[in-house]
């Protein structure tokens, strides 16, 4: 195979044995890598297991895009079966790790077992060794990775886990580069719960492509054309933190626990008030419209911020001063713990405070920047009885001490950056998403809005309407085939493409050059539609048919209560029309109104072993 190693490196660290298994064409054609990899990997290998147990099995997995010069092509998905929701889970984070283990000659990393004591994983070409992490364990990531560089260099690809992951706090998070985070629902917790500190790697070999010439030729004609976009230029002044003056603009800035969409502060924490303390930028691999905006915070650090920590740490928070947030944002990324659900928790258990369901002292209220910071670092180490209470997450804070109406998660996942009180095309991203509560894989806000941020101070001014149309479900199934599929198979950066308008007519083209293989736009929707429904598969089946269409809708405060102020004022979330969105939805799937892949879905997209397996657990249609 061109473009692909074929190639699997396995580690198990209950016994310390090392093997690398080869996997068919038929695999890569039909998955191509990154999640698809990792998602057959799982449906084969992980049933019914304990997510925190030696059992579970941790994937690192890479595409066709990775290790070579495609555009922001430097990411890398870690997933697993996820500790915080029970069902799969996975994120992707930019990382020079990446490219070292295409370059080492694998396409995917699988951990399998738990180690007895603290280790780590160096991979150099076929040379891999488990070595001790006894002196590691307890740093901070950034405190591992320095370590680590001083000992193997500085060039080599790092990923670690915090005290977070140490400590099983249910969304611990995959950390690289000192701000590159992964694996949201909880894929630090599963490294820690096998004692795996970090992973190591470097690669030095050449990756195999087909046409070498037009995959030069092609990725310097895209990688110009990103430079010569109209929104480059404020793309490159703000990025993603544009996103807090837009989503404020529309009511859609979550504030004080989802409460309302619009922050009376939103002014002092937004990209422009991040320009004046910007000191650094920093970007993954491959990107030459680097996206991490490094300030100085409010304790003399550098914190690389984006929109989503600015959000949830913020404005959902109560917190109006930005080198705060900074604060929180910067010992999040220490302690390896994910900033949207972090936010989420702590907003949750600040309304619990507000609505006397939680009378600890230590539970800050809404804009107590210190207590906040206190209860991180309880979270983190599970010092206190709250601190291991807001560990388990927002749905299990929410069983504990009641506010079942406020907990903003779907699946168990917290909710990331956008309040949905008057967007339902985006509140089924969230519900039907397929690790929960996550915009990556339908941002459709911005059509659903016709705005979008990157367009600055050019903005143009819409009249927005709250419409439930078919149309709606249409546009979330056509962006999770793009971004939750092909961009997470190949695995690259969606950036390029929505935030400085590259076209995606270079991605197939690419993926030719590199793998000698011609996917046509209908080739690449059914690899995206057999990925989702794989997935949809893994979480029924990991739910033994405890199953129905209400694990795809969001949170009840969307449905129950009203924004309370701005243009939008009065807006909610209707049942019904929601609930009609969804079975259009499903209808478009091929799944059944339960939300469950039909037996002739599955058959059409080639997934005829998932048929035996999930009729043990339900009724197929």
């Amino acid at each position: 195979m061109k473009g692909w190693w074929g190639r699997i490196l396995r580690v198990n660290l209950s016994n310390g044995t090392v093997k690398v298994q080869e996997y068919s064409p038929e695999i890569a054609l039909n998955f191509i890598g990154g999640r698809g990899l990792a998602v057959k990997i799982l449906w084969d290998e992980v049933r019914g297991v304990d997510p925190l147990s030696p059992e579970n099995k941790l994937i690192f997995a890479c595409g066709p895009f990775n290790g070579l010069p495609t555009p922001s092509g430097g990411k890398m998905v870690v997933a697993s079966k996820s500790p915080l929701t029970g069902g799969y889970g996975d994120g992707n984070l930019g990382t020079m790790a990446s490219v070292h283990l295409r370059k080492a000659g694998y396409d995917a990393l699988v951990v399998e077992g738990a180690a007895r004591r603290p280790v780590y994983i160096y991979v150099e070409n076929d040379n891999v060794s488990v070595l001790s992490a006894e002196g590691l364990w307890g740093k901070t990531t950034f405190e591992a990775e320095k370590a680590l560089k001083e000992i193997h260099g500085k060039d080599v690809g790092v990923l670690s886990i915090g005290p977070g992951g140490e400590n099983l706090v249910r969304y611990a998070v995959v950390i690289s580069q000192e701000g590159r985070s992964g694996g949201r629902p909880g894929m630090g917790a599963v490294m820690g719960s096998k004692k795996l500190k970090a992973v190591v790697i470097r690669g030095t070999k050449e990756i195999p492509v087909a046409d070498k010439e037009s995959l030069t030729k092609l990725s310097q004609e895209a990688y110009r054309a990103i430079l010569n976009s109209p929104a480059y230029s404020f793309w490159r002044r703000q990025g993603t933190m544009a996103a807090v003056e837009w989503c404020n603009e529309n009511s859609a800035l979550p504030v004080r626990n989802f409460s309302d969409g619009i922050f009376e502060f939103s002014r002092s924490i937004d990209g422009y008030a991040m320009e004046g303390m910007k000191i650094n930028q920093r970007g993954c691999p491959y990107c030459n419209m680097i996206c991490g905006n490094v300030v100085l915070d409010a304790e003399a650090r550098g914190s690389e911020l984006d929109y989503e920590n600015v959000a949830l740490l913020g404005s959902n928070l109560g917190i109006g001063k930005l080198n705060e947030v900074a604060v929180l944002n910067r010992l999040a990324d220490e302690l390896g713990l994910d900033t949207i659900s972090l936010g989420g928790v702590i907003g949750f258990i600040m309304e619990a405070k507000e609505k006397k369901l939680v009378k600890d002292d230590e539970a800050p209220e809404f804009g107590d920047f210190k207590k906040s910071r206190e209860l991180v670092i309880n979270i983190a180490y599970k010092k206190t009885e709250l601190g291991k209470l807001a560990a388990e997450g927002v749905m299990r804070l929410s069983n504990v001490l009641g506010g079942k109406e406020f907990a903003m998660h779907v699946k168990g996942l917290e909710v990331s950056g956008y309040n949905c009180f008057a967007y339902p095309a985006m509140a089924l991203a969230y519900g039907t998403s397929s690790i929960g509560a996550h915009h990556k894989e339908a941002w459709v806000i911005a059509w659903e809005i016709g705005t979008a941020p990157i367009e600055g101070e050019k903005r143009k001014s819409v009249e927005y309407k709250v419409t439930y149309g078919p149309e709606k479900a249409a546009k979330v199934v056509e962006l999770q085939r793009l971004r939750g599929g092909m961009y997470e198979v190949l695995t690259a950066c969606r950036l390029p493409w929505v935030e400085v308008g590259l076209s995606i007519e270079y991605y197939p083209k690419l993926l030719e050059a590199i793998t000698g293989v011609k996917y046509t736009w209908e080739d690449l929707y059914k690899v995206a539609d057999r990925v989702y429904t794989l997935i949809r598969a893994y979480w029924v089946r990991e739910f033994n048919g405890r199953w129905d269409r209400s694990m795809d809708y969001p949170p009840t405060r969307w449905f129950n209560e009203e924004l309370k102020r701005g243009p939008l004022k009065g807006q909610h979330l209707d049942r019904e029309k929601y609930d009609a969105l969804l079975s259009e939805y499903y209808r478009l799937r091929g799944w059944d109104e339960r939300g469950i892949p039909k037996r002739e879905t599955l058959r059409t997209l080639n997934l005829d072993y998932v048929i035996p397996e999930l009729e043990k657990h339900v009724r197929l249609e």
